[in-house]
């Protein structure tokens, strides 16, 4: 018995046998951390570039769709100025005419205001003036008709330029320049 005792190996105990060194450890780690993030990064980019590829597309589809817009607009790009042509004489048109019915009501208002012994011999109207030049028989009949001028048109000013008494013929050579008021 003594002999069997002998012989009987012991156990023993090695902790540090077992024990990877950190350095092993770190490769371990990094080996299959280090798949998992290669693997990851390649599905991103793999899904990114998949992306991108319907983005192409759909860009494509948008400058196919311009395109067709474009094609559109040039289609009417005539009648666009024929349609802005016509706008612009209708407005010339519009302002024209309210311009000729402001000279119309001005001539008017001239022609009701003028006396009888007053004769017209050179009427001169701009935007914002009117020149007459006439004979008159007496200076009354000037003075009623600058009043009735004032009365009517409501002028800024009235300037009688020239007045000429030709006392052999009897008549009264004058100018008057009115001055409107502007709009």
């Amino acid at each position: 018995m003594l002999l069997s005792i002998g012989m009987a190996k012991t156990p023993s105990i090695n902790l540090f046998k077992d024990r990877k060194s950190l350095l092993e450890k770190f490769i371990t780690w990094s080996l299959t951390i280090g798949r998992l993030i290669v693997i990851a990064t390649e599905v991103i980019a793999l899904s990114a570039f998949l992306y991108r590829f319907s983005l192409d597309r759909q860009l494509i589809d948008l400058h196919d769709k311009i395109r067709q817009k474009q094609a559109i607009v040039l289609s009417w790009k005539g009648n666009e100025a024929k349609y802005r042509d016509l706008q612009d004489r209708l407005l010339l048109a519009s302002k024209l005419s309210n311009k000729g019915n402001e000279t119309t009501k001005i001539f008017s208002s001239i022609v009701e205001s003028t006396p009888s012994d007053f004769m017209t011999s050179n009427l001169i109207y701009s935007q914002d003036r009117i020149k007459i030049e006439g004979d008159v028989r007496s200076i009354t009949s000037l003075a009623s008709f600058i009043k009735s001028i004032k009365n009517q048109l409501k002028p800024d000013s009235i300037s009688i330029d020239k007045i000429e008494n030709k006392t052999s013929s009897g008549i009264i050579i004058t100018s008057l320049t009115i001055k409107l008021k502007t709009k």
